[in-house]
């Protein structure tokens, strides 16, 4: 069965929203895909992290509450036109990780999305992270490939992720490439720290990470609110 493009299933989710009832992502309002006040919530206040590896992270919101919502919507529900209200959340990470190096520097900068599994675009017919930077007018380079399927995440635990994924991605020749990877959500940084493994590994200065979001641990260390971009 041929599957239709993104642009006329978007354009027929709308028609059928005309039909239907929709339900606001963020609180389940009616009649609304995302009401003013949890648009409101979504707007970026960019924090930033160091994985283990050293590797500094930008998310511009913490997943929780409405945010967490409306990413699980976009991912989970087929819900594309989120992606646009999602956008400025990882248009604000990277603008803010670009900001901490040099405007030359920054220049030179090649962002890098996570992959998605085969199963997952199969399931979803998108891919979330190259979605939601289009639609903030970001231009990634899809350098990262699996090698090798890995199971679901979710109700791993930290060691248990980071075995999961080990040794599953792999890069191209990228010598003298200066990288940023981009997710939607920073969890454990298992993931992130496999992609920053394989871009070096082909030789890329991998010089930090972008997500859309990033869980909030209590008393975890290292996370700074860096600003709110409106």
């Amino acid at each position: 069965m041929t599957r239709l493009p993104l642009p006329v299933r978007e354009a027929l989710a709308g028609a059928l929203a005309l039909a239907f009832p929709v339900e606001c992502a963020g609180c389940g309002a009616v009649d609304v895909t995302l009401c003013g006040p949890c648009r409101a919530t979504l707007a970026p206040s960019v924090r930033r992290q160091r994985l283990e590896t050293g590797l500094p992270v930008w998310s511009g919101l913490a997943f929780e509450g409405v945010a967490a919502r409306v990413v699980r919507a976009l991912k989970e529900d087929g819900r594309t036109a989120l992606a646009r209200d999602l956008a400025p959340a990882l248009l604000g990470a990277v603008v803010a990780a670009l900001d901490d190096h040099a405007a030359e520097a920054a220049r030179g900068v090649t962002l890098v999305p996570l992959p998605t599994s085969r199963a997952a675009f199969r399931r979803r017919g998108y891919r979330v992270v190259e979605l939601v930077a289009h639609r903030a007018g970001v231009h990634v380079e899809p350098l990262l490939h699996g090698v090798r399927g890995t199971a679901d995440q979710r109700g791993l635990g930290r060691d248990e992720r980071r075995r999961n994924v080990a040794g599953s991605l792999s890069a191209p020749p990228s010598a003298g490439l200066r990288v940023m990877i981009l997710d939607d959500v920073v969890t454990t940084g298992a993931t992130l720290a496999e992609a920053e493994r394989a871009l070096r590994h082909a030789g890329a200065d991998v010089v930090g990470a972008a997500t859309i979001a990033a869980t909030t641990r209590r008393g975890e260390r290292g996370v700074n609110t860096l600003r709110t971009h409106a």
